[in-house]
């Protein structure tokens, strides 16, 4: 059954490309790995950062991102029990495998005169907070040796599925979803459906990409190849 099964990339938009680097290669140890103009949108460049072979935490720099005001418990949550808006990063969690990780990780972000607190220990994880640059809350965690891992029979909370509104058939539903083999990419674009979330484009435009064949969107906004 096709389904998402783990974290390709998550992109953060930032005013600082160099900052952010040097912030998650020095203090967290990440390598970089790429950084180039951004596909398709002008004036703006992407930074990538190896988490794993099929993971990257990627940086989104433009001027009109770097002159964009950050507003607390708006655009940034300023700590991972803050609120921040709808559609916007709350917080990042990075993994490590075991406690001893954590820990050593711990030390690392105190040797580059970053604050951290933990481990907190939430039953399926044990966890570390810390701020990056531009506000980013940041945690990193570890489910190694949990004494209570996650699972719905475990983890899901009566009194939160009911402020939810989630009813009992429905959350048969979401803790077993129905299977799906899809149909080999021969599935054709649906109809313009309001109710549906939908990316936001320029007048006229995202109406001319739905019309547009996959194939010839594809071909007209791929480019595969490297910088260098």
């Amino acid at each position: 059954m096709p389904r998402a099964n783990g974290l390709h990339h998550l992109a953060v938009s930032t005013g600082d490309m160099k900052s952010q680097i040097e912030f998650f290669t020095d203090v967290l140890g990440m390598e970089l790995v790429a950084l180039y103009w951004m596909h398709g949108v002008d004036g703006a460049w992407h930074g990538f950062l190896r988490l794993n072979e099929t993971a990257a935490i990627a940086f989104v720099f433009s001027d009109q991102i770097k002159e964009t005001e950050p507003v607390k418990n708006v655009s940034y949550a300023g700590n991972p029990a803050e609120p921040s808006a709808p559609g916007t990063m709350q917080h990042l969690a990075l993994n490590v495998d075991s406690m001893a990780d954590l820990l050593n990780m711990r030390d690392r972000i105190r040797s580059r005169g970053i604050p951290v607190f933990g481990p907190i220990h939430h039953g399926f994880c044990s966890s570390i907070y810390f701020a990056g640059p531009e506000n980013l809350a940041l945690e990193i965690a570890t489910s190694g040796g949990v004494e209570h891992p996650l699972s719905a029979e475990t983890w899901i909370d009566k009194e939160v599925q009911a402020l939810a509104g989630i009813s009992d058939e429905e959350l048969q539903r979401f803790t077993n979803p129905a299977p799906y083999e899809g149909d080999d990419g021969a599935l054709p674009q649906p109809e313009y459906d309001p109710s549906k979330p939908h990316q936001e484009y320029p007048d006229g435009v995202y109406e001319m990409m739905l019309q547009t064949p996959d194939d010839v969107l594809t071909e007209q906004a791929s480019e595969p190849t490297p910088p260098n």
